[in-house]
């Protein structure tokens, strides 16, 4: 356990003098890893040694300051801290009875997290992998209240012969909400697709007729522009339908924690159920997403089963309120992310990583590039002219393994998406990176 501790240290402590984006040569070894099953037990500080010695190099630098690529956070010190510390109690956070402190920091840790998103003091929730369970799960319990007003209970019953329901979607919806839809038997083809304005958002004035038999999903930060669908509109006009209102937030719902930002998130508490990652902008280690219901009974009647087994208390029981019946106590790290940062700290790392976007987009454009969208979360998508060129710029700067940006098609452009998602951060990682992307750029003849 020292070893690995002192292992997992140097790694750390590393990660800003290495590049982003491991060597070819460092991926070709992981090759030596494979090879027949031994025959006969491996002393485990030797097992240690070569995971170490050969996987380590091989690594993408996600955990440090200069990656900028999927919305991937690092994991504030707190929170790998609490990892070790709960891989080494092994909880089993599915029942009380099998973990009372992984029940008890999830139940703290989920008041806390209604708090400061904010959303509506009678919501609960549950811990799960990630956004695409997140959405899944809130989806659920959407699919069990419309379908419940119309007499049938889809859990007993199923989808056969069931009565038909709507699932409006932004054109711009995000493919775990669709995924989600697929698993949920409701189908990705089925939706009905609203139009998205130059941004992506979902434009109200275009929303069809609605239902008490329609699901509307609603997006808070877009995964390309960031912007944020108008809350505020589709929950008046849904509920007046008797919609159910779902917000796919798995980055973008954490700007309501912070003063500055909070703007964006306008009439998000409307809605009925909600979907975020703790991996993302939280920056907890993988894997942690979050689902939110308003009403938490209806979250629990869609996911909840029983069995004589199960000894069960009067209080919340964790796995009622997810897919999973045995998992891990992801609940300790989002405890320990929010005990250690507190209100302010987190609002200030979520503006911090705002200010890092403005800066790489006012960079951008003085150097000439063409930013497409309006800047005003963590994201910025820039484009170094054609397509073709565009292209090899981003492969030059992954490359170049002085910071690594991802690619994406954007309203018919191409283009580079710089992602602000970790803590470790700084304003020199920021002007390391735009330097290293402006050089590239030239290099690659874009002008």
């Amino acid at each position: 356990m020292i070893a690995a501790s002192e292992r997992s240290v140097r790694y750390l402590e590393a990660l800003n003098q290495r590049r982003v984006a491991p060597t070819a040569e460092a991926v070709d070894r992981l090759g030596e890893l494979g090879g027949p099953l031994p025959d006969e037990p491996t002393d485990p500080k030797r097992v240690l040694a070569f995971l170490d010695d050969i996987g380590s190099p091989a690594t993408v630098a996600s955990a440090g300051g200069r990656y900028f690529g999927f919305v991937i956070g690092g994991a504030l010190p707190a929170t790998v801290a609490a990892n070790w510390l709960a891989g080494a109690w092994e909880q089993n956070a599915g029942l009380i009875a099998t973990s009372p402190v992984a029940a008890a920091l999830e139940g703290i840790a989920l008041q806390w997290l209604v708090d400061v998103l904010p959303l509506p003091s009678e919501a609960g929730g549950g811990f799960v992998t990630g956004a695409t369970m997140a959405n899944f799960t809130a989806l659920a319990a959407a699919r069990h209240v419309l379908l419940r007003r119309q007499g049938w209970d889809v859990e007993a019953q199923g989808l056969f012969g069931a009565p038909p329901l709507t699932v409006v979607v932004g054109q711009e919806v995000h493919v775990s909400v669709l995924k989600a839809l697929s698993l949920l038997g409701l189908g990705h083809k089925r939706v009905v697709q609203v139009p998205v304005d130059g941004q992506g958002r979902m434009r109200a004035d275009a929303f069809p007729e609605l239902s008490d038999s329609t699901i509307v999903c609603i997006q808070a930060g877009n995964v390309n522009s960031g912007a944020f669908d108008p809350a505020e509109e589709v929950c008046t006009t849904a509920h007046e339908a008797g919609a159910w209102v779902h917000v796919d937030g798995a980055f973008g719902l954490w700007a309501a924690a912070a003063p500055e930002r909070a703007y964006l998130t306008a009439g998000i508490e409307k809605a009925d159920s909600w979907a975020t990652d703790a991996h993302k902008w939280l920056n907890v280690p993988y894997d942690s997403g979050l689902v939110f219901c308003r009403n938490p009974a209806y979250l629990r009647a869609a996911m909840s089963t029983q069995a004589a087994y199960l000894i069960q208390e009067e209080r919340r029981e964790p796995y009622q309120y997810t897919p999973e019946m045995s998992r891990r106590a992801r609940g300790i790290e989002v405890w320990a992310a929010l005990r250690s940062l507190g209100r302010s700290g987190l609002a200030d790392l979520i503006e911090r990583m705002c200010r890092h976007a403005s800066r790489f987009a006012e960079g951008l454009q003085a150097g000439g590039y063409d930013v497409l969208n309006d800047v005003l979360l963590n994201q910025v998508l820039v484009s170094f002219g054609d397509a073709e060129t565009t292209r090899r710029v981003i492969a030059g700067v992954q490359a170049d393994g002085t910071c690594w940006c991802g690619g994406t098609t954007w309203q018919g452009h191409t283009a580079m998406r710089i992602s602000v998602s970790s803590w470790a951060t700084t304003q020199d990682d920021v002007e390391q990176s735009l330097a290293a992307i402006l050089r590239v750029a030239k290099e690659q003849g874009s002008t």
